[in-house]
C-alpha cells in the first residue's frame, strides 16, 4: 500500500508561482511512474505531467513549458514547479502512482492505483 499526501497549493495571482510536492509512503517508490492530474469545477480529471522511474518527462500540452515535474527518489517525494500561472490553471491537484514495474507514463487516470488527497490551487485574474 503506498499513501501519498499532497502539500502546496494555494492563492496566487496570474503570473505567480507555485509548487507542488507529493509526499510517498513505501519502499517502491522509485520503480513507480508519478503522475501529477487536475480538476477544474464541472471538468474531468484531466493529466498535467508524469515522470518515470528514470526521469522520462510527459506533460500536457496546457502546461509545457510552464510546469516542471520531478522527483527524489531518496525522499520519495515528486515535485511540480508551476511558473507563469493562468487562471485556467485553477483546479485540485492530485498526485497518483502507476504501481506497475517501470512503466512509462501513461496519461490517463485508470492506470494510477494510489492517489493523494489532492490540493487547492487557485489563481486569481
Amino acid at each position: 500500500q503506498v499513501q501519498l499526501v499532497e502539500s502546496g497549493g494555494g492563492l496566487v495571482q496570474a503570473g505567480g508561482s507555485l509548487r507542488l510536492s507529493c509526499a510517498a509512503s513505501g519502499r517502491s517508490f522509485s520503480n513507480y511512474a508519478m503522475g501529477w492530474f487536475r480538476q477544474a469545477p464541472g471538468k474531468e480529471r484531466a493529466f498535467v505531467a508524469g515522470i518515470t522511474w528514470s526521469g522520462t518527462i510527459n506533460y500536457a500540452d496546457s502546461v509545457r513549458g510552464r510546469f516542471t515535474i520531478s522527483r527524489d527518489n531518496a525522499k520519495n517525494t515528486v515535485y511540480l514547479q508551476m511558473n507563469s500561472l493562468k487562471p485556467e490553471d485553477t483546479a485540485v491537484y492530485s498526485c497518483a502512482a502507476d504501481r506497475s514495474f517501470r512503466r512509462p507514463v501513461v496519461p490517463t487516470s485508470t492506470a494510477y492505483d494510489y492517489w493523494g488527497q489532492g490540493t487547492q490551487v487557485t489563481v486569481s485574474s
